[in-house]
């Protein structure tokens, strides 16, 4: 068995999930929760920056981040399905991919302002800064909806960076982006492993 080390909340473990869950590998990996905060517990040993997911193999070796895990996985289990075979489909998905990830990597960061510093030290110019990233992202990425189809690895990493400004309420990105609303209900429909992988501290 492979072990998967992630909060049910991280939206970089959720995408590994559905990953896993689309390939058919989910009976395949067993979720050890944890979380960053956790000083204690095997993750810093396992990833030195305290990262999560990690993905420990059966050989005991550890794959880390996100992005490198749902490489192991397509490469392992995958038909070209989340990550297009062809080069030039290929870049273009994980270009996508990219801009996804780097809209949650700013929601995260705009969570991260006001759970690890004083209300007095929270830098607004920090935080539009990161809010500057996320809408331009989905900017782009509304003009470039048809691009992101389920169940590449872009429209999966668009969906949990929703998901989580769903959850975490950074923005609110169904009235800005009304676009995005059908959106997100069709993968919704299209992907079971969406509601499969949806923790009850997002409700």
């Amino acid at each position: 068995m492979l072990t998967l080390l992630a909060s049910v909340t991280s939206p970089f473990a959720r995408k590994v999930r559905i990953v896993a869950d689309i390939l058919g590998a989910a009976d395949r990996i067993t979720l050890q929760p944890t979380t960053t905060a956790d000083i204690t517990g095997p993750l810093r040993k396992i990833n030195p920056l305290g990262k999560i997911p990690a993905l420990v193999l059966e050989d005991g070796n550890p794959i880390f981040d996100s992005r490198v895990i749902v490489e192991y996985l397509e490469t392992t289990f995958g038909d070209g399905r989340i990550i297009p075979r062809d080069p030039d489909k290929r870049f273009r998905q994980l270009t996508l991919a990219a801009l996804a990830e780097g809209v949650n990597d700013a929601l995260l960061l705009i969570s991260y302002e006001g759970r690890y510093r004083e209300p007095n030290q929270v830098s607004q110019k920090w935080l539009d800064h990161q809010l500057g990233k996320v809408t331009r992202g989905l900017d782009y990425i509304s003009r470039h909806l048809e691009e992101f189809k389920a169940p590449g690895i872009a429209a999966i990493g668009l969906a949990c960076a929703l998901g989580y400004a769903d959850w975490r309420k950074q923005l609110d990105w169904r009235k800005l982006y009304p676009s995005l609303v059908p959106w997100l209900d069709a993968f919704d429909k299209a992907v079971p492993a969406w509601q499969r992988t949806k923790a009850p501290e997002m409700d």
